[in-house]
């Protein structure tokens, strides 16, 4: 499932727990400060194959905010056209 694999992503680079992340919580909840938020992006844009332009990364406060937003790429919404497959 997406979520799975954002939840992978997010707990590899701060290496925390899976188990602790919930499409609830929010980045400051996880400690992720706008370095971690950087490279979260880089290793999100290498695993979707996918990139996310610095408007839309700046908007992602929560899990649920990154996962929405890579649904909506993945699936070729409207609803975040700023996301584009590379």
């Amino acid at each position: 499932m997406l979520d799975d694999r954002v939840t992978s992503v997010i707990a590899a680079v701060k290496r925390i727990p899976e188990e602790r992340i919930t499409l609830e919580s929010t980045f400051e909840e996880l400690g992720i400060d706008s370095l971690d938020g950087v490279e979260i992006v880089s290793e999100l844009e290498e695993e979707f194959d996918i990139s996310i332009p610095n408007e839309v990364a700046f908007e992602m406060r929560s899990v649920r905010d990154v996962v929405a937003s890579l649904a909506s790429a993945l699936e070729g919404s409207a609803g975040d056209p700023a996301i584009s497959e590379t």
